[in-house]
């Protein structure tokens, strides 16, 4: 009897200790939001000239925000940039999109690639890399094709550098939009997603999520240049542990990434988390055990029981006073990463929010469940340890 109880006190004891380190965490990504992000972008001349940047843009189909997103990248300020584009088809209408941008600004330096270069299973790299190899300036930004960039978003990256720092990448976030998917997609990377993000950044854990992240070429370079990296989906986590591993650093830019997609859906944006989340449990597999006590709701009720066997407490009580901290903790989180209020009402707010918090764990079990990995029009299988094999189609009869 005496090791039952020994074992359930020992179980009850880690989840308590889970729960504030969750709280601790909390608590410090909140105040580490508030110094880090959004700070005022220095335009004043520099003593010493910018250093020039290559941006490279991968590119398939079109959506209804394309070619407003692709515009940003042509009125920046920033006094020394070329701007690369990537498709894999000579018929993909984004060429056209890209050719009128390209007409409209011509006095802005710009290229098409057109075709991509096979250098491993990633359709990603394979895109970018003829325009890398092209690419004339020791700096590298490499932009997804949803990001919408401020005036002032490659200035306050490029001002994050230093002699020792070779990554500078930005927070993922969103774009104001309507509809219950636009609330979603916000409250997730505003809260969740920005949590755990603006902890690891000040913990030294990587948290490279490459959609919008300038890096020195030469560092880029010492790990055997992007093809390096084609054999992994997540190349974005390999480069920078990579990179890292031969004693540069990484910064969190003070402006987040604005994703500006024209499509945006609930099952898309479960779709994406879904993927994000296998790439994780092939990479890291504690991601197994350990995400769970990372979401309010599992946490909440392994600790609600813990405090019941430790403390006596109720756990009914408990768990609701847990979940209506993290609700108002969260609303703060958001506020922060908006800098301001966000575009809906609070009732909005909560109903995201309950929405996003109610399907993480459903979103991990499905992961678990069915390990391949759909990206656009490919299927592929992860070894543990983040490499990937493409699948051929399955053949209909």
């Amino acid at each position: 009897m005496m090791p039952m109880v020994y074992t359930v006190y020992g179980f009850a004891i880690f989840f308590i200790v889970a729960w504030v380190c969750l709280w601790l965490i909390h608590i410090m990504s909140l105040s580490y939001s508030k110094w880090k992000l959004h700070r005022t972008v220095d335009r004043s001349p520099p003593e010493q000239p910018y250093p020039g940047v290559s941006i490279l843009k991968p590119l398939t189909g079109v959506d209804p925000n394309l070619f407003s997103n692709l515009e940003t990248f042509f009125t920046l300020d920033y006094p020394n940039y070329e701007v690369l584009f990537c498709v894999e088809n000579e018929h993909d209408p984004a060429v056209m999109l890209v050719n009128s941008l390209l007409h409209k600004y011509p006095h802005i330096e710009a290229q098409l690639f057109v075709g991509g270069m096979c250098v491993g299973v990633n359709p990603k790299i394979n895109n970018m890399q003829p325009a890398y190899l092209a690419a004339k300036h020791p700096l590298i930004l490499i932009s997804d094709a949803g990001i919408r960039m401020r005036d002032d978003t490659l200035l306050d990256m490029v001002q994050h550098l230093r002699d020792d720092v070779a990554i500078v990448h930005q927070m993922p976030f969103t774009c104001d939009a309507e509809g219950f998917a636009g609330v979603y997609e916000k409250v997730y990377f505003g809260t969740a997603q920005a949590r755990m993000y603006l902890g690891a950044d000040f913990l030294g854990i990587n948290c490279h999520v490459g959609m919008s992240s300038l890096i020195r070429r030469c560092a880029l370079e010492e790990t055997g240049g992007l093809a390096a990296f084609g054999e992994y989906l997540a190349e974005d986590y390999f480069m920078a542990k990579a990179v890292v591993s031969r004693g540069w650093r990484m910064r969190v830019a003070s402006l987040p990434a604005l994703q500006n997609s024209g499509t945006r859906s609930v099952g898309a944006l479960q779709a994406r988390l879904t993927r994000w989340a296998r790439l994780r449990i092939a990479m890291v597999p504690t991601t197994v055990l350990l995400e769970p006590l990372s979401e309010c709701l599992p946490l909440g009720a392994g600790a609600a029981w813990a405090a019941g066997q430790l403390f006596g407490a109720e756990p009914l009580p408990f768990f609701l006073v847990h979940v209506l901290v993290w609700f108002l903790s969260d609303w703060l989180m958001l506020r922060s990463v908006q800098n301001g209020s966000p575009p809906f009402t609070k009732v909005q707010f909560l109903l995201g929010w309950v929405w996003s918090e109610c399907c993480a764990p459903l979103v991990l079990a499905v992961a678990l469940l069915n390990p391949e990995i759909s990206w656009r029009t490919r299927c592929y299988r992860l070894d543990w340890g983040g490499r990937a094999h493409e699948l051929k189609p399955k053949l209909k009869f």
